[in-house]
């Protein structure tokens, strides 16, 4: 069975060490880097296919097909206050964009616990994973798909 890629595990493994206010300067940079999706990829109002329900931020998920076959994530986040779910998606993005499908597909979504730390509430906890849910199901889609053409080639 295919591991997450190594940058993820490096990622989830710096959290797990991170006292409470090491993960909180951690989040808070990357959610500075956030970029919000490019309207070559979506505009407002973004389509509901794309929305992470249970999500309190209100987060978009999109998979771009790369030429390699691996995807690029872009992510929106209506909530302007949407720190962890920004933070989220720039830890997603940065580790899982451009990697194997198998390893993307591999990402457990609990992970969010171990860098928001185990006392998230239910419903961000609930989003966050959603988040990470939309992610790896996209790459399950174009391993499904790849596989099928493969099946009837």
């Amino acid at each position: 069975m295919a591991q997450p890629p190594k940058a993820f595990q490096q990622v989830i493994d710096d959290f797990a060490f991170a006292d409470r206010q090491e993960r909180i300067e951690m989040l808070i940079e990357y959610a500075d880097r956030f970029k919000e999706v490019p309207e070559r990829i979506a505009t407002r109002p973004f389509p509901e296919e794309h929305h992470v329900q249970k999500c309190e931020s209100d987060a978009y998920v999109w998979a771009e097909d790369l030429p390699d076959g691996t995807l690029k994530f872009h992510f929106a986040v209506e909530n302007p206050q949407g720190l962890s779910a920004k933070a989220w998606a720039v830890i997603l993005d940065e580790t899982l964009s451009g990697q194997p499908l198998e390893e993307v597909a591999a990402v457990p979504c609990d992970s969010v616990f171990t860098v928001f730390g185990k006392e998230v509430s239910m419903g961000k906890g609930m989003g966050l994973m959603g988040i990470a849910d939309m992610v790896t199901a996209f790459a399950r889609q174009r391993l499904a798909a790849r596989a099928a053409q493969s099946g009837s080639a």
